[in-house]
């Protein structure tokens, strides 16, 4: 398992060496990404303005307690609103990006399939169809992201095991949603949905986490998310060829 993980992390690594093959296009990769990316710094920047008044606005019940309980309830309890928000912030931020930048990641990951083996046959659907599908699978993912972002939320007030679980947790946790996102253009092109990656991804559990963990970690760089989204879909790309293939 320790092996396939690492080998799924070496999927982001082969899709930065992808870079070399094909720059021009890979740059094009970057616009759609550069454009999410200033949205939702305005909204990071909006969360640590009002942080303070969301940590105190959440633990409202050590309003009474003593001033030094109350400011570290205050403090651990803003350190998990900031975690739970990257958390979905991060996976949001890979969909909407997948979603503006679709002609250029399609471009993308046709390249990387025609470098490794046979470009599957396009299905006859429609922009605006596929387009939807894409949108209501990113939907579904989210819906199921928010409720275990409060889990963490909760887990981070555990004293000292919480500060260690609950990011730990949030890494593998957001990069098998970063995994399952990641793979849907392939996945899209041979006209399966979320569903599918699922199943598809299941058997491929250690490297799929392994893959989703080292982009989520290369998200969480300021401006790492930018540089590594055309890398990403290309490692996701390799990904879905391998969880598609027939088991040996």
């Amino acid at each position: 398992m320790v092996g396939e993980f690492v080998r799924g992390a070496g999927l982001l690594l082969r899709g930065i060496g992808m870079w070399s093959r094909s720059p021009r296009l890979f740059l094009l990769g970057l616009i759609p990404v550069a454009v999410t990316a200033a949205l939702f710094l305005i909204g990071l920047v909006a969360l640590l303005l009002f942080l303070p008044d969301l940590a105190a606005a959440v633990t409202w019940f050590a309003a009474d307690w003593s001033e030094t309980a109350r400011g570290t309830t205050r403090v651990l309890a803003g350190v998990a609103l900031l975690g739970v928000a990257l958390l979905i912030g991060i996976v949001s931020f890979t969909a909407v990006t997948l979603t503006l930048g679709s002609p250029f990641y399609e471009r993308i990951s046709q390249h990387v399939e025609r470098s490794v083996g046979e470009l599957p046959p396009e299905l006859p659907v429609g922009f605006w169809r596929s387009l939807g599908r894409s949108v209501t699978d990113s939907a579904r993912l989210l819906a199921v992201t928010i409720p275990i972002g409060l889990c963490l939320f909760l887990i981070g007030f555990l004293p000292a095991v919480g500060q260690l679980v609950a990011p730990v947790l949030g890494a593998l946790i957001g990069g098998w949603f970063l995994a399952l996102e990641l793979v849907s253009i392939p996945f899209e092109r041979r006209g399966l949905r979320l569903a599918d990656r699922r199943r598809a991804l299941r058997r491929l559990r250690p490297a799929s986490l392994g893959f989703g963990a080292a982009v989520f970690l290369c998200f969480l760089i300021p401006g790492g998310a930018i540089l590594v989204m055309p890398a990403a879909v290309a490692g996701g790309t390799l990904l879905a060829r391998r969880a598609l293939s027939p088991p040996t």
